[in-house]
């Protein structure tokens, strides 16, 4: 009984390495949709980010067949717990880059070239992203708390891009909507950390029982 709930174990891991794997490519196709300002390729998020609300609802029934099926100790409770919570938050990647690649079919075919520095926050991001779904799998605490710790940096991009941006406004306002719609995907990716932050410490939590909700 034990070897079928490891096979299920091992299987939830893959799903889920699947699904971490599905948003890194959508936030990298959104990225590279704004930077070469190629709509076409930004389209091509949309069924990405509708095969991870698929992918979601298979892990969610494999989690419960797990939970119901089978009887899993403490340490396999947290996972397959942990994982609930994942999963929703990867939804929520998927969304967001699903709402930047919307954003740049509006942008008449401007790039984001003029502000690299998007593009090194979708870099971070991403990283972020692939990082945290690491740390479940190889249950590493220390990768998922780099993770958390560096969420400061797509922080500070965001706090540099939206200044610039703001500067921007004020010299050029006939470029106002165009300014305002880079802005907000700016904010998608900022969203996009904090889920890779939360995913992070449910993976704290799927190895240590404490969630940083608890400590606090």
């Amino acid at each position: 009984m034990r070897s079928k709930f490891d096979e299920q174990l091992a299987q939830l891991n893959r799903e889920l390495i699947d699904m971490g794997a599905m948003c890194e490519e959508a936030i990298a196709l959104a990225a590279k949709a704004l930077m070469d300002g190629a709509p076409a390729l930004a389209a091509k998020v949309a069924p990405i980010s509708a095969e991870i609300d698929r992918r979601e609802r298979d892990i969610e029934s494999l989690c419960l067949k797990l939970l119901l099926q089978q009887q899993p100790v403490a340490g396999d409770l947290r996972q397959i717990s942990a994982a609930l919570k994942m999963i929703t938050d990867m939804e929520r990647i998927g969304d967001q880059a699903d709402d930047i690649s919307e954003i740049i079919s509006f942008l008449n075919g401007r790039s984001g070239k003029e502000f690299a520095i998007i593009g090194e926050m979708a870099k971070a991001t991403i990283k972020m992203v692939t990082e945290s779904v690491d740390a479940y799998v190889k249950k590493d605490i220390a990768l998922a708390e780099s993770v958390i710790k560096y969420d400061d940096v797509v922080d500070n991009y965001f706090d540099s891009i939206k200044k610039a941006l703001i500067g921007l406004i004020a010299e050029t306002p006939e470029d106002g909507e165009y300014t305002l719609d880079l802005l907000m995907i700016a904010k998608y990716f900022e969203r996009i950390g904090d889920h890779a932050v939360n995913i992070a410490e449910w993976v704290v939590f799927s190895v240590t029982g404490v969630h940083n909700l608890e400590e606090e």
